[in-house]
């Protein structure tokens, strides 16, 4: 990818763990200016010291600590990394929980309610709060963190499910506001990636989040799971001056053709693919009249 970032900004949340961690060195080896965040300031200072160890001269490392649900945290987060950073061109809304495990009669309330203002009221207040700097810029590229559940039921997993489906909806909605501003957004789909969030899972047990779903994480944690450079290196793309046009749609790093997308702008411009639609009959070959 050699330094397709170069001159580029880029913050990305939940950048000092798990997946964030793997695309904020990424972004650094492909010449970004890397701001990254967090809640905890040990952990962001360890992964500063990382990336200005990867970084060439002149590159810029920025780290905040921050809770990305707080709405005046995330405010004064932007408003430090813009005047860290002023090339500040990219958001990779990457911080996320798992949420409460079992039957939603079973979980408690106040977890179900905190999964969602992290990861779908979180992902909307960084989009909101960057976006009359990348207004002024005339520019600007979002990816938003999708996963597990939003594109087909995830039983026992009922908040994180929901909250990652209402991100790829309002991406697409936001990508709708910003047509003709320069400003792109798309959703991505990482894959089974082994994070904390498998360990949670295994450690929860098969009584609380099922037989199925509990072999599946066995499984992957046996195999090794989707490297996380998949998404990474997808990230880097979306960044990248190559895929402007590109918006609107949820994109697996594992499953979809992605590195020919911007071949295909026009086409995805005209089309509903690689975006949540509702299954008529005669999608499936019958007539139900």
């Amino acid at each position: 990818m050699d330094q397709v970032l170069a001159g580029r900004g880029v913050l990305i949340t939940g950048g000092c763990g798990g997946i964030g961690k793997v695309i904020a060195r990424v972004c650094t080896t492909a010449g970004a200016d890397v701001a990254i965040c967090g809640r905890g300031l040990r952990a962001l200072e360890d992964m500063k010291l990382e990336l200005e160890a990867i970084a060439q001269r002149g590159q810029r490392i920025s780290i905040v600590a921050a809770d990305v649900s707080d709405r005046n945290a995330v405010a004064q987060l932007v408003s430090t990394v813009k005047a860290q950073i002023p090339s500040l061109s990219g958001l990779v809304n990457a911080a996320g929980i798992l949420g409460p495990m079992g039957n939603l009669d079973e979980v408690d309330v106040d977890e179900w309610i905190e999964t969602i203002q992290v990861n779908l009221i979180g992902t909307m207040l960084l989009c909101r709060a960057v976006l009359p700097h990348f207004r002024a810029r005339g520019y600007g590229q979002i990816i938003n963190f999708s996963g597990g559940g939003a594109t087909s039921p995830r039983p026992r997993f009922g908040a994180y499910a929901a909250s990652k489906a209402a991100v790829v909806r309002f991406t697409e909605n936001l990508a709708r506001e910003l047509d003709g501003t320069g400003i792109f957004v798309n959703a991505i789909a990482p894959g089974a990636v082994n994070t904390r969030m498998l360990q949670e899972v295994l450690e929860a047990g098969p009584a609380k989040v099922g037989e199925s779903a509990y072999r599946d994480a066995l499984k992957q944690k046996t195999s090794g799971g989707t490297p996380a450079e998949k998404a990474a290196a997808l990230c880097v793309m979306l960044l990248a001056d190559q895929s402007d046009g590109v918006s609107g749609r949820l994109i697996s790093a594992v499953w979809d053709p992605w590195a020919s997308l911007p071949a295909h702008k026009d086409e995805l411009a005209q089309s509903d693919i690689y975006t949540l639609r509702r299954i008529v009959p005669a999608d499936r070959g019958l007539n139900w009249e």
